[in-house]
């Protein structure tokens, strides 16, 4: 089974929060205290400080420790400084400051799930799947990733350039790329009526407006008959979860959006549709490809188990956990933890599996359109002709009408 770590590479952080539970970190500070009696660790941290041949602060133990929790952990929960705590705010913001792209870990290599619109990496030309071969000539391995990660980080933080060999996805040929960090901003959601009344929205990301810039999208189309809506999930990362519910609910009616399950009560619960909806009886073609990850795969889930889309391009990426940020007293901090696994209408899990498109079809091999901010394709010619996978959907609405 593959095992996938995901992570931002803008200032190393992962965007998809998941629920938002609030927990007390006052409590949660007393009970550990009451319980907490390792004199094994408190030997070892004494000994090492003591005795080791370089002088070692216990500050510097105690963060290495830390850092030890977390790599036992899955690869989605982690410590936040405070620092990393306001990025990751404005990141759910659409604000961010990096080289904008995202990785995976699979077996002994580290892909690209998807890059940002607009980012240095979409502009280098990089792509979803592709491969990572080197950073600043360093090879790059699943054993050396978080050494990598962390170079990116530094590169970024001090807005220094870094340089990347890659290699496309099924393409043996190696090409190199230098990427300047730089301020990104993402507008989750863009639009088009196409041409035959057909419905076109562009869904990069779940950010804290994603609902409301939908809906402000879904409003102007109220009075036009509509033949049909392509909702374009591909290379979109996730984000936050409830974001992902509420755009699910304007679409149905009824039925189960998602249920997620856990350890300890809050993080047990299913989620339900309310009866209002927008563009109710308008066909709905989902676009998603393996760079649609976490909340993507949740919406894209709730609208095909409960009939009311059909999906099509490529299997998704298949991120099904659920992480939660829950202070804690110090500075400030935070930990982003994997609180719940979450389940699809029908109950699957799809984690390291992904979604199954219901109309399988792949972009042409050597085609970048499908990596395109799409709606500014469309807003720089009259037809989208040269988009393999709308012009695909715009034919199966056409047909299905």
């Amino acid at each position: 089974m593959k095992h996938l770590i995901r992570n931002i590479v803008c200032l190393g952080l992962g965007l998809s929060l998941g629920l938002s539970i609030s927990l007390s970190s006052q409590e949660h500070a007393k009970s550990y205290r009451s319980d907490f009696d390792y004199p094994l660790l408190q030997d070892v941290l004494e000994t090492v400080e003591t005795y080791y041949v370089k002088t070692v602060s216990k500050d510097e133990l105690v963060q290495a420790a830390i850092k030890g929790i977390f790599e036992h952990l899955d690869p989605y929960s982690s410590f936040l400084n405070h620092q990393d705590l306001l990025d990751l705010k404005d990141a759910n913001r659409g604000e961010y400051f990096g080289f904008g792209f995202e990785v995976a870990s699979d077996k002994d290599r580290i892909s690209v799930i998807a890059p940002f619109a607009n980012s240095p990496a979409e502009q280098a030309g990089i792509q979803a799947g592709d491969t990572i071969i080197k950073l600043n000539n360093k090879p790059a391995t699943k054993t050396n990733l978080a050494d990598i990660l962390n170079e990116i980080k530094q590169y970024s933080l001090k807005k220094q350039s870094i340089s990347l060999t890659l290699k496309h996805h099924n393409d043996s040929a190696e090409f190199e790329v230098s990427l300047t960090p730089s301020t990104i901003t993402i507008h989750s959601v863009s639009s088009k009526l196409l041409q035959g009344n057909i419905g076109y929205i562009r869904l990069s990301s779940f950010q804290e407006n994603s609902t409301t810039e939908m809906i402000r999208s879904l409003n102007q189309w109220q009075t036009i008959p509509l033949s049909g809506l392509i909702l374009d999930l591909r290379n979109n990362p996730g984000g936050l979860l409830d974001q992902a519910i509420k755009i699910a609910d304007l679409f149905l009616a009824k039925g189960r959006i998602v249920s997620t399950s856990g350890r300890f009560f809050d993080a047990n619960s299913d989620y339900y549709a309310s009866p209002q909806t927008m563009l109710t009886n308008v066909p709905i073609l989902v676009l998603i490809n393996k760079g649609s990850a976490s909340a993507s795969e949740v919406l894209a889930a709730a609208l095909q188990d409960n009939g009311r889309a059909k999906l099509l391009g490529e299997t998704s990426f298949g991120k099904g956990t659920v992480q939660s940020l829950i202070p804690i007293l110090n500075d400030g901090n935070a930990i982003k933890l994997t609180i719940a696994q979450y389940n699809t209408p029908k109950g699957e899990n799809i984690h390291d599996i992904g979604i199954e498109p219901d109309i399988k079809i792949t972009n042409p091999t050597g085609s970048n359109e499908e990596n395109m901010a799409i709606i500014d394709a469309l807003s720089a010619r009259e037809d989208v002709t040269q988009d393999h996978i709308v012009t695909s959907a715009i034919a199966w609405i056409q047909h299905h009408d």
